[in-house]
């Protein structure tokens, strides 16, 4: 393979009858290249490239793990490496951050393996749940591809052995543990000591200048040596240094011989010279770039843009230097690193620092106010690309005290989801750790903004846990409405999972808080909720009886949208009753409102379409169906919506199964009931059920 990674289609050539099926658009997307940037002060591991290069050439070793102490240089040597063999892999590379030995959860292996199938071409809405299916399809992803996975920071073997992909690929770990469980698998252990002598003097001639270090040789193989031989100390050490040219290396190395701290106590790895150094580094900031750095520990995510730094006022407080030359600065005294342009992360043990500097150095009030800050940040970045992809929706007004900084701007709707899901993983935690540190009403927030992105790209999971957060935060907040308001999602989720019944008492319980704020409203839409369970569980008198209730309010309310809606509902409910010719009716007048809304609402838009495709199907219009559920497919894939997607699929194989070509009906149904297997959907069965065959061949 060239290593462009095309997603699957329907090859409308393989339909006749005048039943065209549009695949949803070619998405071609670029080998990756996700190895981090190599540092430019790499010296010494003659020995460890050379042994890493024999490995490689062992056809039998598809697995390394790079083992030792913490800041040994571990990832550095990893990445130089990588970087230099590169070329063998022609499909790309790929990188995580697996966290193992942060003060944050270490990273799921489910996570990783989401970006590792996105960065292949997996569309994120195709996607499985489980880990054991994210893994499996992970290695029939790369069955034919030859690539480099480096996986940083491990913690286990366990959160190692579901990211290794297929045979004819390689994989290099770095843990500070020793992966002992991964050998039964193929790995070969490789141990990474602390840097000679030699290197370690010349790191810090490279760092801070030659002719210094020639001034104090002895003092600096003595500070090299209370070093430990640890590039992360060697080049804190020499940040402190750089900011100082006038200081000897003699005080250097007098002040780091007598310091002690906490970082020492993290494991038996660390001695005393990393916490000296930095420690050392820090107090050489300038008071702008030392105040960013207690601000940033406090995000909550592993990494972040300079939209976060801007917010924390960054720019304000270094007045002409600006944010730019403060983050350098942080880079340049090694105490942040850029992992992409414009992205950025602490190293774990840095990290820790950073928070103790702010414990020691900001008061609670101003810690409080700096998390504020970043929290405020994403909750109003994703607010903006909310409104751009679901302007439509019903919101409560969140009082920002000072307008954010630094947000996003979106060209269109693909730009915000897009960022959406750049952020996922930092919108979640934001909103973990609002809850926690009592910001109830920022939480919600959060909650709340995240629909857009539910609703588009599912990520089920991600939003099981987002919608009960988001209960949690109303009912600590007080606010009956942002109750109501997310005991409705939370039971249309919990639906997607199967949990019928908790789906059920979530719904009932959405509409009683909706009738104790007055609004009626929030009760039709939840009342339209538990209609929709009804429906997709069977009950389709009650379904068809509470829907056109509903749809009678919805006109004296005199809502277009909330009309239009309730037409497809009820219609849909119809056509599994047998009343098709009354559901045509209702979805005309639903395409016509929805049409009229322009692109306030293309998801519901296209909805229309599969309601469509199903009435003329039961009336015995299999042309005409076929078309629809054709346009359906290709609208749902342009809009990333797979669950509708493969709803339309499911029709298609219908009209194929009507037109006697089962071959070509197996196709569609097994795409639709992989796509909703992958999202996690209790529906996954049903295509080939409806074939009438136990093994879903139709005859």
């Amino acid at each position: 393979m060239s290593g462009t990674v095309v997603g699957p289609s329907i090859q409308a050539a393989l339909i006749q009858g005048g039943v065209h099926v549009h695949p949803a658009p070619e998405s071609r997307f670029p080998v990756p290249r996700h190895l981090p940037i190599p540092s430019g002060n790499f010296v010494g591991r003659t020995a460890e490239l050379a042994g890493l290069d024999r490995l490689l050439g062992e056809q039998a070793v598809a697995v390394v793990v790079l083992t030792g102490p913490a800041g040994v240089g571990k990832t550095a040597l990893a990445t130089h490496w990588a970087h230099a063999v590169r070329d063998r892999f022609v499909d790309g590379q790929l990188y995580v951050d697996l966290a193992g030995f942060s003060d944050a959860e270490p990273t799921d292996p489910s996570e990783a393996l989401g970006a590792f199938l996105r960065a292949l071409g997996v569309a994120p809405q195709r996607i499985p749940i489980t880990l054991a299916e994210r893994a499996a399809l992970f290695r029939t992803v790369t069955a034919d591809l030859r690539l480099l996975v480096m996986l940083d920071n491990a913690y286990s073997a366990g959160q190692v052995r579901p990211l290794l992909p297929a045979a004819g690929s390689t994989v290099v770990v770095t843990s500070r543990s020793r992966l002992v469980g991964l050998v039964p698998d193929g790995a070969r252990l490789f141990d990474v000591s602390p840097l000679s002598s030699y290197a370690s003097v010349e790191l810090l001639a490279r760092m801070v200048g030659p002719e210094r270090i020639s001034r104090e040789p002895e003092q600096v193989r003595d500070l090299a040596g209370i070093c430990g031989g640890l590039p992360i100390a060697i080049c804190a050490a020499a940040g402190w240094m750089i900011a100082r040219p006038r200081l000897s290396v003699r005080s250097v190395t007098r002040d780091l011989s007598d310091e002690r701290d906490r970082l020492a106590q993290l494991s038996d790895e660390e001695g005393p010279s990393l916490r000296a150094a930095l420690d050392r580094s820090y107090h050489a900031l300038p008071p702008a770039a030392a105040v960013l750095y207690r601000r940033l520990a406090l995000h909550p995510g592993p990494e972040f843009g300079t939209g976060v730094v801007t917010a924390l006022g960054a720019d304000r407080a270094s007045g002409r230097s600006g944010r730019g030359d403060v983050l350098a600065g942080l880079m340049r005294a090694s105490l942040l690193e850029e992992v992409t342009e414009g992205r950025f992360r602490f190293h774990d043990l840095i990290r820790l620092h950073a928070r103790e500097k702010a414990e020691d150095d900001d008061t609670e009030p101003d810690r409080r106010a700096a998390l504020l800050a970043i929290l405020e940040y994403y909750l109003a970045a994703a607010g903006r690309a909310d409104m751009v992809l679901t302007p439509y929706r019903r919101r409560i007004p969140y009082g920002f005290g000072t307008d954010p900084s630094g947000l996003p701007s979106f060209d269109d709707r693909d730009d915000a989801l897009g960022w959406l899901e750049l952020e996922r993983v930092n919108l979640v935690q934001a909103g973990r750790v609002a809850l926690d540190e009592g910001f109830v009403e920022v939480a919600w927030f959060l909650a709340d903004v995240k629909w857009p992105l539910f609703l588009y790209h599912k990520h089920y999971r991600d939003r099981l846990e987002v919608d009960r957060r988001g209960v949690r935060a109303a009912r600590q907040w007080g606010n009956g409405w942002a109750e109501a308001d997310m005991l409705k999602r939370l039971s249309r989720v919990c639906v997607k999972h199967g949990a019928y019944d908790e789906a059920e008492r979530h719904a009932r319980a959405a509409i009683e808080r909706y009738r104790e704020v007055d609004d009626a409203r929030g009760v039709l839409d939840a009342q339209e909720g538990l209609a929709t369970l009804y429906r997709d569980t069977g009950r389709l008198e009650p379904a068809v009886t509470m829907f056109a209730e509903l749809l009678a309010g919805n006109r004296a309310a005199g809502d277009s949208r909330a009309i239009g809606l309730t037409c497809i509902n009820l219609a849909r409910a119809l056509t599994r009753v047998g009343r098709a010719d009354q559901a045509l009716p209702l979805l005309v007048e639903a395409r016509t409102r929805f049409d009229g809304l322009g692109d306030v609402d293309p998801y519901n838009g296209v909805r229309v379409l599969i309601g469509l495709a199903e009435a003329h199907l039961e009336v015995g219009d299999v042309d005409r169906a076929g078309r629809t559920a054709s346009e359906a497919a290709e609208r749902m894939g342009r809009l990333g919506s797979d669950h509708e997607r493969a709803e339309a699929l499911a029709l298609l194989g219908r009209v194929a199964e009507l037109r006697g070509e089962p071959a070509l009906a197996r196709r569609l149904y097994d795409e639709a009931s992989g796509i909703f297997e992958r999202l996690g959907s209790p529906r996954g069965v049903e295509p080939a059920r409806r074939l009438g065959r136990p093994d879903g061949v139709g005859g």
